[in-house]
């Protein structure tokens, strides 16, 4: 399927993922990253399908939680010594992720993925803006790669509160054409946060694409941006997802549609959105509920 972006210039392609899988799937590896958490998981039935903005959700029964949690893939192996592994990036936040946290080497998890949908590509070579927040960033490094393999310049603008939650710096440097790095305490980077700097980066990277996941704050600036400046901009929210597959409407999230709105489900049509259709401002307002959450194409496509 490809989509036009609102200059003309940038159309989309979005592959059609394979559905998901269940896997009971062995901890390779854990480590540290700054103020965040890394598990490298081996699921090779779930890399073999993912594709970067896509998510996974896992089993924490062990933390006395019933429900299960949803995680962004924040990189997939498909060759070399770690082929069939995916990892996952989280902050310790309550007892599901301290739970994920003190899983070790040869320890299981019960996995299901990938769920959603992902990023699309651009379909000419285009200078892409990625942008993070907190370990937001980690998803758009997968991106980055992906993005870079297909032949697109790609610039990075990561944020966070402070320089030990900027999310692996040295990698994002390594990978990206430019990088720009803020912190709102000053510790890191430019004082302030990624939306002060971003007229400043987009007139620099002169890009023709926005790719952002982080906290819906930044998402909103991110994309108020982006429509001022008739820049296309597809962003991964942030929404609580209690089942992740559709099916309890948890995560719907208001979406402009050409004859009004449309409560969509984030776990399904997205996490992936077109940043300039969502309504913002709508987010959490009881006008959310007078919305029509079966309001999409056949195809699961919101419009």
């Amino acid at each position: 399927m490809t989509t036009v972006s609102s200059r003309g210039q940038t159309p989309f392609v979005r592959g059609r993922a394979e559905g998901p899988v269940r896997s009971i799937c062995e901890v390779l590896a854990y480590r540290r990253v700054g103020s965040y958490h890394q598990l490298t998981v081996v699921a090779p039935d779930v890399a073999a399908r993912a594709t970067p903005g896509q998510f996974v959700s896992l089993g924490v029964e062990g933390s006395g939680n019933v429900l299960r949690r949803p995680f962004s893939l924040a990189g997939v192996s498909q060759h070399g010594p770690w082929a069939g592994t995916i990892d996952i990036v989280f902050e310790v936040v309550g007892p599901g992720t301290a739970f994920l946290a003190r899983q070790g080497k040869h320890d299981v998890i019960d996995v299901v993925g990938p769920l959603g949908r992902g990023f699309p590509k651009p379909r000419q070579p285009s200078t892409c803006l990625l942008i993070g927040g907190g370990y937001g960033a980690a998803p758009l490094l997968y991106l980055a790669r992906h993005l870079q393999h297909r032949g697109h310049r790609v610039d990075l603008l990561f944020g966070a509160r402070n320089g030990d939650r900027v999310f692996n710096a040295i990698e994002a440097k390594r990978l990206a054409s430019s990088t720009r790095f803020t912190t709102e305490d000053g510790s890191f980077g430019t004082q302030g946060r990624v939306t002060d700097v971003l007229d400043e980066v987009l007139d620099s990277t002169r890009a023709d694409v926005i790719y952002a996941c982080g906290p819906m704050g930044m998402l909103a600036g991110v994309a108020a941006a982006a429509r001022q400046r008739r820049v296309p901009c597809q962003v991964a929210v942030e929404e609580a997802m209690a089942c992740g597959v559709g099916v309890c409407m948890t995560c719907v999230i208001p979406y402009r549609r050409k004859d009004g709105f449309a409560n969509i489900r984030a776990c399904v049509e997205g996490p992936v959105l077109d940043g300039k259709r969502i309504a913002w401002e709508a987010i959490g307002s009881p006008l959310m509920a007078g919305l029509d959450p079966d309001a999409a194409t056949d195809d699961g496509t919101p419009g």
